[in-house]
């Protein structure tokens, strides 16, 4: 382990890794109830989302809502709702965590476009802000805050 994350790492941050996409997007891996997914990092995003197509695939509980979701290339679009989810992203994990969702097809289509990978949903400023998140480019590693002390 470098000095670089055991500085982190003793002050109870969990790490992980991501990679940089052709269009720039930083991407990483997570879980949500137990299964694993991809999911784009944007500190520009104000909630965590899944696109609507996998919410079974994450076993999720869906609810009607009545927000409208924007972002860049879209705007006004439908959303649903789903609460108490676990999420984890490496060693750090939330078991409450509410989750937006709504059709990233545009999102998608444009990594395609750009030879880039798909991805299930989006990793939010909630996520970043409730771990304390600290965002490494260089290194290519996010530090999420644990609540807990982890044992290595």
């Amino acid at each position: 382990m470098s000095p670089y994350n055991s500085k982190y790492l003793a002050k109870n941050y969990s790490s992980t890794s991501f990679v940089i996409t052709p269009t720039k997007h930083l991407q990483l891996f997570a879980e949500i109830n137990g299964v694993e997914g991809e999911f784009i990092l944007d500190t520009g995003a104000s909630s965590s989302c899944i696109d609507f197509k996998y919410a079974d695939f994450f076993n999720l509980q869906v609810e009607e809502s009545e927000i409208r979701a924007a972002g860049a290339g879209a705007s006004n679009m439908l959303t649903k709702a789903s609460e108490a989810n676990e999420l984890k992203i490496g060693n750090w994990e939330e078991k409450s965590m509410p989750l937006v969702l709504f059709d990233l097809n545009h999102i998608n289509q444009a990594l395609l476009d750009h030879d880039a990978s798909i991805v299930h949903g989006i990793i939010g400023a909630d996520v970043l802000i409730k771990s304390k998140a600290i965002l490494d480019y260089h290194k290519k590693m996010l530090f999420l805050k644990n609540k807990k002390s982890i044992i290595l």
